[in-house]
């Protein structure tokens, strides 16, 4: 079983991989936006393109399942992203050659972003489910996602800060070195990590069953399949805000994209801090359960976007505190529910911890490249008749509603979470 020091090194890993993904969906994609004047669906289209492949990420679970050593599967996925970033970066160069050049270099490169995080991020969890003590699964889930919001946060702020003033030069260099720095740290994170476990990480698949065969039989669970449908609606709303923050920050209140870049560090460095509260309070103090801190996620996070619409119509308002708060809301729901999701990876009569997290990493990230989507779309079809601070506020106003729908599912669905994993528990069912 891994220790704390292996389960560390593991968080390193999703942490080197937050920070490559973070320059993707939130750099580049003000850059589309503000620096070359380019539709805000344009990178709204990439960033769902590559969420949209990561539906293949049940295969690359039952592969890890089946496939032996899942250490091959996280480096080879890290690679694979890094060299993808590198291409999207390089893709911002064509813009004086051609806008159809620009989108083919873009779209391969954000499908081999897709690849990389599928890969290697589903296979990740994997090894931390199948190799973690039942009692230390929690606690590791919560250590490892931290560390990625760290990451994701620290990449933010010290890259804003190497990028003013802006040149496409410039932006390449800082993303070739986060992803060479990024495949680094993976590559000594996962040495030996396998080889140490004092016994293999289990893999019950089966292994002359078929991908389509196994995935069927884990839909048929009741919890695999209820526990799929609330991480969809939810991440469709955690989601939504992430393609439009920055623009609205450049747009409606002046914001360089020195600055903007800074704010998603703020609001990242929010999260760290309500995933950490969820942490101490709900492992360490044992006050609430995970139901409770999603329904408050949710409905924090609803409100404090009703707060960041109206700000746009207020001369002089600065969006630094509401948009920290967004953010430790957020981290409040993604804490419990990841929580939720390690508890019930390794349980059902065939142990495939490796296609589940594929399962809901799927729908995470189905849900996640829709609502980004459609927020960047909702963005641009109201700027004309609305103007840039009315449309933006009217889409926050939809997310929100979109939260307080996924606070209401929670408290049926992971209430039956709740009683359907004591039954697991239970020898012989």
């Amino acid at each position: 079983m891994l220790g704390w020091v292996s389960i560390f090194r593991l968080g390193l890993v999703q942490m080197a991989l937050g920070a490559i993904v973070v320059l993707m969906t939130s750099t580049l994609n003000r850059v589309m936006v503000v620096e070359l004047a380019l539709p805000a669906v344009l990178p709204g289209f990439l960033v769902a393109l590559h969420y949209a492949i990561q539906i293949t990420r049940p295969n690359w679970g039952f592969r890890s399942d089946t496939g032996g050593s899942r250490s091959r599967w996280i480096l080879g996925g890290m690679a694979v992203l890094a060299l993808g970033a590198v291409m999207a970066a390089l893709a911002i160069l064509l813009v004086p050659i051609g806008m159809i050049w620009v989108l083919l270099l873009s779209i391969l490169a954000y499908g081999l972003i897709g690849i990389g995080v599928g890969a290697s991020g589903t296979s990740l969890l994997a090894l931390l489910a199948t190799a973690t003590e039942p009692r230390r699964r929690a606690a590791a889930a919560t250590m490892t996602w931290l560390m990625m919001i760290l990451g994701i946060a620290g990449t933010a702020i010290a890259t804003g800060a190497l990028l003013d003033p802006y040149s496409p030069q410039r932006l390449i260099a800082v993303v070739a070195l986060v992803a060479v720095l990024g495949t680094a740290v993976t590559a000594l994170a996962l040495w030996r990590v396998e080889q140490q476990l004092t016994e293999p990480a289990p893999t019950t698949a089966n292994h002359t069953q078929s991908f389509l065969e196994g995935l069927q039989e884990i839909w048929q669970e009741p919890k695999a399949r209820q526990f799929t449908i609330f991480v969809f609606l939810s991440m469709t709303a955690y989601f939504m805000q992430e393609l439009i923050l920055e623009p609205y920050a450049g747009l409606v209140f002046g914001y360089s994209l020195g600055q903007s870049t800074q704010l998603s560090g703020a609001q990242n460095g929010g999260v760290f801090l309500g995933m950490l509260t969820v942490g101490v309070l709900c492992t360490g103090f044992r006050m609430g359960e995970l139901r409770s801190w999603v329904v408050a996620g949710c409905g924090g996070s609803a409100l404090v976007l009703v707060v960041i619409a109206a700000f746009g119509q207020i001369r002089g308002a600065d969006l630094l505190a509401p948009v920290i708060a967004l953010g430790f809301f957020n981290g409040m729901f993604a804490v419990a529910a990841i929580g939720s999701m390690m508890q019930l990876a390794g349980n059902g009569r065939e142990k495939r911890e490796g296609t589940r997290m594929g399962l809901w990493g799927a729908a995470q990230a189905i849900a996640a490249g829709f609502g980004g989507l459609v927020g960047a779309a909702l963005v641009d079809l109201a700027r004309s008749p609305l103007g840039d601070a009315e449309a933006f506020g009217a889409v926050f106003l939809f997310e929100a509603a979109l939260f307080l729908a996924a606070m209401w599912m929670a408290v049926g669905t992971l209430s039956l979470q709740t009683k359907t994993t004591q039954l697991a528990d239970i020898p012989g069912e």
